[in-house]
């Protein structure tokens, strides 16, 4: 049997627990890490993802092509596969085109303001819902462009994410 458990957390950080033989054996949520590529090689991506034990790139761009080498969705997707890393990408949780238009023009709120009202559609909430189950399940990482993650809709889904689990998020 598996729950999830608020005590004896004091910061209300939440725990899964596992019932074996008639106890509770309690284990804290793994991180939630966040990573953007802006700036970094993708074997430098790969090695901070692996460093961390990330088991599982969430790619969360609406979009997954890039310019950069190395950052299209199906090289990424084999390359972090070779270091045992699974890759999933869902465009549920991308920033509309307006949006990502409004960040590429320094324009973080009027992003923010898109991408929020983009959350409350049926497909990006059940991409949500998929999300929180693939972090109680997975080390995940969510993965967009932007290297600074208050520049990123990525920060958005994170804490979207830690209201549902209660983890921590760690931008690397």
């Amino acid at each position: 049997m598996a729950g999830v458990s608020d005590r004896g957390q004091g910061a209300g950080i939440k725990v899964f627990w596992f019932f074996f033989s008639k106890k509770n054996i309690f284990l804290p949520m793994p991180p939630l890490f966040t990573i953007g590529y802006e700036g970094l090689r993708q074997a430098q991506l790969i090695d901070l993802l692996h460093a961390a034990g990330v088991s599982l790139l969430l790619d969360v761009r609406a979009v997954a092509l890039s310019r950069k080498a190395g950052f299209s969705k199906s090289v990424l997707c084999a390359s972090v596969s070779q270091r045992g890393i699974t890759y999933v990408h869902d465009r549920r949780l991308g920033t509309p085109k307006p949006g990502r238009q409004a960040a590429r023009s320094g324009r973080t709120a009027e992003m923010e303001a898109i991408f929020n009202a983009h959350m409350h559609t049926e497909p990006a909430r059940q991409g949500l819902a998929d999300a929180i189950g693939l972090a109680r399940r997975e080390k995940i990482c969510l993965l967009c462009f932007e290297r600074d993650p208050h520049d990123c809709h990525r920060n958005i889904v994170a804490r979207m994410i830690r209201a549902e689990t209660g983890q921590a998020i760690h931008h690397l």
